[in-house]
């Protein structure tokens, strides 16, 4: 589903105008981007949680060399399903 079509469902099923719907989904993914860029993970019932992981430093290995190589430790973006999605989704 592309945006122009999400924002068409979300103005449909909330009666909204494509304009307004268009605002509430920005305004979501900016403040979602913002508290997770800040350090706190954001919860949205239903779907899932989005939040900051740090990884470790590890060994890894070039598949063309066989060569060990160094990873360094990052902060990655993470996003965690919802039980009730999944259990929707792939109807467990």
């Amino acid at each position: 589903m592309t945006k122009t079509q999400l924002v068409e469902k979300l103005a449909e099923q909330a009666d909204l105008t494509k304009q307004q719907a268009n605002g509430v989904l920005e305004a979501l993914v900016d403040i979602v981007v913002t508290s997770v860029k800040g350090g706190d993970p954001v919860k949205i019932p239903g779907l899932g949680t989005f939040k900051k992981r740090e990884t470790k430093a590890r060994i890894g290995r070039n598949p063309q060399t066989g060569a060990e190589i160094q990873i360094p430790a990052r902060t990655k973006a993470a996003f965690t399903v919802a039980k009730s999605f999944k259990e929707a989704v792939l109807g467990d």
